[in-house]
This record gives structure tokens, C-alpha cells and sequence, in this order.
């Protein structure tokens, strides 16, 4: 899945398109690693986002296509800086 659409399934951001522009933006990482909107997600990535001053890490554990509003928390674990 790309990392777009995974950070708007886990409602890490609200938006697929905000995602995008994230990305475009390089405020995305993944393991290290600035990437694009179309990078391919897998299971055991760890992802950097940063949001202004904030940053957020996170490990991926499960990558769906579609999940319930209460089950998103279950496809990453949030990781200490």
C-alpha cells in the first residue's frame, strides 16, 4: 500500500491528499529515508512524520485496506523520540 493511503487509513492524517503534500513536502520519512506519495509500505517500517515543530515515529504493524475508526491504533504503535 502506499504510504499516502496508509497514513490516511490509519488516520494518521486526516487527508490523502494532505498526505501527498506531506510527502511532496518531504516531511515523510521511512526507515531513515525521505520518500514519495508512492512509496510501498510494508509491516516493521518505521515511519517519521513531521508536523511543523512536532515530530511523530511510529512503527507500522499491520497494513490493511480498510479498517473501522476504532481499529486504526492497531496498525501502528507509536515509537519514543
Amino acid at each position: 500500500m502506499r504510504i499516502d493511503k496508509f497514513l490516511k487509513v490509519s488516520r494518521i492524517i486526516k487527508r490523502r491528499t494532505v498526505a501527498n503534500d506531506a510527502c511532496d513536502a518531504s516531511h515523510i520519512s521511512v526507515n531513515g529515508r525521505v520518500v514519495k506519495a508512492s512509496y510501498d509500505v510494508k509491516e516493521g517500517d518505521i515511519v517519521e512524520i513531521t508536523f511543523g515543530e512536532r515530530r511523530l515515529k511510529i512503527k507500522v504493524l499491520d497494513v490493511r485496506e480498510v479498517v473501522r475508526k476504532n481499529d486504526a491504533g492497531e496498525l501502528y504503535e507509536v515509537l519514543p523520540e
